[in-house]
């Protein structure tokens, strides 16, 4: 895609560092420079206003990518890239969809309403929901991860989202701070979304997060 819009050497193409190094990959092999703007730390895609301040010159395209069930901000960067001149693509995040979007909802719901000491999605009518990405907070220690152990010890398959954001890593390293990126890769925690109706699934996970997260909020 980029190739065929004659996106090359010498070019910048604008992506996120939250999350898969696919797209910056697509970018370096279209002979192009990905650069990472900062995300919003609720949608967790790109930030329309942070993806403003690191375009320049050069830039000739920008590529948002639809995370946890939310969307980009599609319609402020469309017309960013109206005004400068830029492609703008879209991508969505790779996550099977096991059940249908009401079920996702109505688990979603349960937890919304049950959950403590840990920061829950923020909530709205677009949101499907693909993972249910929680905030889980830090005492000067990698809490989100003694947190996920103990919940895999007692049996739920959570997961992280993004262990280290692409600007940190070797192959796509940036002298740059993406503050909500690097928040977000430290503490977000995917829990399992139980179906509500299952007998005691989502019970089990609640009392288990909130014991924990009751511990986090008292150290």
């Amino acid at each position: 895609m980029l190739r065929a819009a004659g996106i090359g050497r010498g070019d910048e193409v604008v992506v996120p560092a939250f999350g898969r190094a696919d797209v910056a990959g697509a970018v370096l092999a279209a002979g192009a420079l990905p650069v990472f703007a900062d995300i919003d730390p609720h949608s967790y895609c790109l930030d329309a206003e942070a993806v403003a301040a690191v375009t320049g010159p050069r830039t000739a395209a920008i590529i948002a990518v639809h995370r946890f069930g939310r969307s980009a901000p599609m319609r402020q960067l469309r017309g960013l890239g109206g005004r400068r001149g830029l492609l703008v693509l879209e991508e969505r995040d790779a996550v099977a969809e096991r059940a249908d979007v009401a079920a996702r909802r109505r688990a979603a719901d349960h937890l919304d309403q049950r959950l403590r000491g840990v920061g829950t999605p923020e909530r709205g009518r677009e949101h499907t929901y693909t993972q249910y990405v929680v905030r889980v907070p830090g005492n000067g220690r990698p809490d989100r991860d003694a947190f996920a152990r103990a919940l895999r010890a007692k049996g739920f398959a959570c997961s992280v989202p993004v262990k280290t954001p692409l600007h940190r890593t070797a192959e796509y390293w940036r002298p740059v701070r993406l503050i909500e990126t690097e928040r977000a890769a430290d503490d977000t925690l995917a829990l399992p979304l139980v179906p509500a109706g299952e007998r005691r699934g989502p019970h089990r996970l609640v009392a288990a997060c909130n014991a924990l997260g009751g511990l986090l909020q008292s150290a």
